[in-house]
């Protein structure tokens, strides 16, 4: 049974659902129709509760006797996370993190795509790198408002990183992924998150120690 959603969902329901819908993908693969919550629970490492939670959050409820309609949740996380008219992504940085997430990311969401790249290397711009076309940063804010970007990956060295940010927000990209080890600081309005590789590194290494 579904019911509207009419509130803004937190930051860590919205990231596992964008997890739940990935398995879900899988699962309507092998044609599976119907799937349980402690099902779904087991495969993310969460409690049945947890999933009822953020399901029940989403406006969204199984049966006792067949649980969750599998296509039909597929759909109403679509709704929920995807805009209407799909978002345009780009990359700064082609360098290999920037070349990997490029080719990992490309035809993984119809409503999300990256659209463009950019570099201060003369040998990677003005040419399609990784099936996209790669521009230099000088061109950034005009190519930001000619495709009406909304989205920028930030995969720069550490010394680029506060530039980079900086070109991004004069540009009015109104969110960041950024992949550096700099902390980066953005206005109110903008959404901002950031990998740190190295610090996830160490503390799988802590708690394996």
């Amino acid at each position: 049974m579904m019911k509207k959603v009419n509130q803004e969902l937190p930051g860590k329901t919205i990231e596992r659902l964008s997890q739940y819908r990935r398995i879900l993908f899988n699962i309507m693969n092998e044609g599976k129709a119907n799937i349980y919550s402690h099902e779904l629970a087991s495969m993310m490492n969460l409690t049945s509760v947890q999933v009822r939670r953020d399901l029940m959050l989403i406006g969204y409820s199984g049966s006792q006797s067949k649980g969750y309609v599998v296509k039909d949740l597929v759909e109403l996380i679509g709704n929920i996370i995807d805009s209407d008219h799909g978002q345009k992504i780009i990359i700064v940085g082609m360098g290999n993190l920037g070349r990997a997430i490029t080719s990992y990311f490309s035809g993984k969401r119809e409503k999300l795509s990256i659209v463009a790249a950019f570099d201060n290397d003369e040998n990677k711009t003005d040419r399609i790198m990784s099936g996209i076309p790669c521009y230099h940063v000088n061109k950034l804010n005009e190519v930001v408002q000619k495709e009406g970007v909304s989205i920028a990956i930030l995969t720069v060295s550490p010394e680029a990183a506060h530039t980079a940010n900086k070109l991004l927000l004069e540009a009015g990209v109104k969110a960041i992924m950024n992949y550096t080890s700099i902390p980066l600081t953005v206005p109110e309005g903008v959404h901002l998150e950031e990998y740190d590789m190295v610090t996830s590194l160490e503390k799988l290494a802590y708690l394996v120690k």
